[in-house]
């Protein structure tokens, strides 16, 4: 029996204007399946994803009919989909209840009726399970949005569900943790027959896993088939979706290779490997330039010390760091490592107990709070939603300045136009990434703070987000980017450093960083090592490739 038939299901929002956001939806999900759902930011995924859980199902009109486990949606009572159907999502703040790690462990098991024993023991194996042993009695407003995320996760599984929805799940979560996140959602599938279906936009680890994709573009299913065969056929219908398919398929295609498409990192590896015999003429690219020392810098930090309680431990323990101006500088690390209690430091949200912030020179406690924030500096933070204060997204840009050609053109800028009309909170997490983006640029600024800003934003629109941030640097505009996708940094950013410890400990350009790491590295990287050197994006393995086939 399926877990869930989905029959031509049709769905638009009330604001949307008769636009239907589901378009005649036809789509079986089998018990103990993995299936990944992609398309572009505003595709449909989450909408559809929210249908198949009563409580979470938006307001609007709906035709048409969801099966699960043979009994229409609607007639399944609201504690059996609370029990079977998890759902983890994307903005981890939205989903937690409590205020302690432990009570939200045990919150759902409470809302159950679980008796004291059974509830001990199940909230026991799930802080082991994830690892949550060591923060266990912390309080949830001090986790960051990996920890939460993971614990979302855990409370979830505490209930033993017959099916896991997760939508886009690792979007606040660092390279290696959220490796390890997908890992545990892959071995939770295996090994306890739950059936999973997630939305995500980075797909290199989630892509081979799964046993089927579906594939989403303005509200409508245009191709359901297993990985493997998804990417050819994207490659051969030259669709845009093809461009969000993970490292190995895109190098393969791109490089015009014959054979079957490798679809993982192992298999692209082999893949070169046999291509490349021997060791190819072209190797590596050439050296690149040391690092200056930077003169008259848009930032400057020294010895940032910093703790948000008199008695907790330091986040920041002597950060140090010089940002060249019109340059884009990127932060990776872990999470909880301080990355984003570093841009509060800087915009004097948290104010460091030792340690000097000089901006353009100045020290930030001597900018009158006007002047720091009107055409100086500027902050997107993690969270976009606590930048929406209005009914409409055009109200809120309003907000900033009554300029309605400054509006029209940086709405046209973040691609935001047919979403001017829209409730901040009825768009999808990209979407609301973007009106976020447009409103923080209405400011002007000289030094702009982005924290994680491509989270939620599909690969189409990092594209021009790119663009954006460098016609933003061509203005001599600085941009300080904290971020988890090592992918963007590594083809976009000038400059990147590895936040660690509550401190910066290295900084050198994309190639060189990503280049000379094991793990806190690109796909790309990971792949071609074998053969090739420095090669960090999937472009630079296309390069050397065909420089050495076609040579």
């Amino acid at each position: 029996m399926a877990h869930f038939e989905i029959k031509d299901l049709t769905f638009s929002y009330p604001t949307t204007r008769g636009r239907e956001s589901l378009e005649h939806i036809n789509l079986t999900i089998q018990k103990g399946e993995y299936v990944v759902l992609c398309g572009k930011s505003g595709s449909g995924k989450t909408t559809l994803l929210r249908q198949l859980k009563s409580v979470l199902a938006p307001h609007g009109k709906r035709t048409g009919e969801i099966l699960f486990n043979g009994t229409p949606l609607e007639k399944v009572s609201q504690r059996d989909q609370s029990s079977k159907i998890g759902y983890v999502m994307q903005n981890p703040d939205d989903q937690i209840v409590t205020d302690k790690v432990w009570h939200e462990l045990a919150f759902g098991l409470e809302s159950l009726g679980c008796d004291q024993k059974t509830m001990r023991a199940r909230v026991a194996e799930m802080a082991c399970y994830f690892g949550i042993q060591d923060w266990f009695h912390r309080d949830v407003a001090n986790l960051s949005g990996g920890q939460k995320q993971l614990l979302n996760l855990a409370s979830i599984m505490a209930m033993q569900p017959e099916v896991l929805i997760l939508d886009e799940p690792t979007s606040q979560l660092d390279p290696i943790a959220a490796s390890d996140f997908l890992n545990t959602v892959r071995k939770i599938n295996i090994e306890l027959g739950t059936t999973v279906i997630i939305t995500e936009h980075r797909l290199e680890d989630i892509f081979p896993a799964a046993d089927r994709a579906v594939v989403m573009e303005n509200g409508h299913v245009i191709a359901n088939d297993t990985p493997r065969n998804i990417g050819k056929l994207l490659y051969e219908q030259k669709s845009e979706m093809f461009a969000a398919m993970p490292t190995p398929v895109r190098v393969f295609y791109g490089a015009k290779a014959e054979g079957q498409c490798p679809l993982t990192v192992r298999e692209g590896r082999n893949w070169l490997s046999n291509a490349f015999p021997e060791p190819p003429k072209v190797s590596t690219f050439p050296p690149e330039p040391e690092l200056e020392e930077v003169k008259d810098p848009a930032l400057s930090l020294k010895e940032l010390w910093f703790r948000y309680e008199k008695d907790s431990p330091d986040i920041l323990r002597g950060v140090s760091a010089e940002v060249p101006v019109g340059s884009l500088f990127a932060i990776v690390g872990g999470n909880g490592a301080g990355k984003s209690t570093t841009l509060k430091a800087i915009s004097g949200i948290c104010k460091p107990y030792r340690g000097k912030v000089k901006v353009f020179g100045k020290p930030v406690g001597k900018y009158k709070s006007s002047e720091l924030f009107t055409n100086c500096l500027s902050m997107l933070p993690q969270d976009p939603k606590s930048l929406f204060v209005k009914k409409t997204v055009r109200e809120d840009l309003q907000e900033m300045t009554k300029d309605a050609d400054k509006i029209q053109k940086v709405a046209e800028t973040c691609q935001i136009e047919k979403l001017l009309d829209s409730h901040p909170y009825d768009l999808s997490g990209g979407e609301q990434q973007r009106a976020a983006l447009a409103k923080v640029l209405l400011t002007e600024p000289r030094l702009l703070l982005l924290d994680e800003p491509t989270k939620g934003i599909d690969s189409f629109f990092k594209e021009t987000f790119a663009q954006i941030l460098g016609q933003l640097k061509q203005q001599g505009i600085t941009i300080i980017m904290v971020s988890h996708d090592v992918e963007f940094c590594a083809k976009y950013a000038d400059q990147v450093c590895m936040f660690f410890d509550g401190q910066i400990l290295t900084v050198d350009t994309p190639r060189k960083f990503f280049g000379s790491n094991s793990f806190y590295t690109t796909a790309a990287n990971r792949m071609s090592r074998c053969v090739f050197q420095n090669a960090v994006t999937a472009e630079d393995v296309v390069e050397l490739y065909l420089q050495n086939k076609e040579g």
